[in-house]
């Protein structure tokens, strides 16, 4: 699994013309979904998101979590993250899961959230053409891959 963590001002995803998905203050996670993640990935991969201390504390460090800050997760599935363009130019998606299975995963991935948090879960729509706005915070961004 990899995901993409972007801490936000705001985020949001449209369907069309309809937002699925809106936060504000919070984690816009973009997640990739290998063949072979299993539940184990996904609880590790969770509470590391829910714990990553990124967010600012009264001093100004990095000292706060999502959880700290009672910011909002946007989470949207995004098998291009599995891309590979090593060989030539267009890139292979081998390595991203078939969507049987990939998006039982991501909405195991959305409830584990929802059971672990109380905080504000927005998602967009698997599988559809998305526009995924947001207001990067600091920047601040990072990859995590289990």
């Amino acid at each position: 699994m990899k995901v993409v963590v972007q801490r936000v001002s705001s985020a949001s995803v449209t369907v069309g013309k309809e937002i699925t998905g809106a936060i504000e203050k919070g984690l816009l996670l973009l997640v990739g979904i290998h063949e072979q993640d299993d539940r184990k990935s996904l609880e590790w991969m969770c509470n590391k998101i829910l714990k990553l201390r990124i967010f600012e504390d009264e001093e100004g460090k990095m000292n706060k979590s999502v959880q700290d800050v009672e910011g909002g997760l946007l989470v949207v599935s995004q098998f291009t993250l599995y891309g590979d363009a090593k060989k030539g130019t267009r890139p292979s998606f081998i390595e991203a899961a078939r969507p049987e299975f990939a998006e039982p995963y991501y909405e195991e991935m959305v409830q584990y959230f929802k059971e672990q948090s109380s905080l504000n879960i927005q998602t967009g729509q698997f599988g559809a053409m998305m526009e995924v706005e947001l207001v990067n915070d600091g920047p601040v961004t990072l990859i995590l891959e289990k």
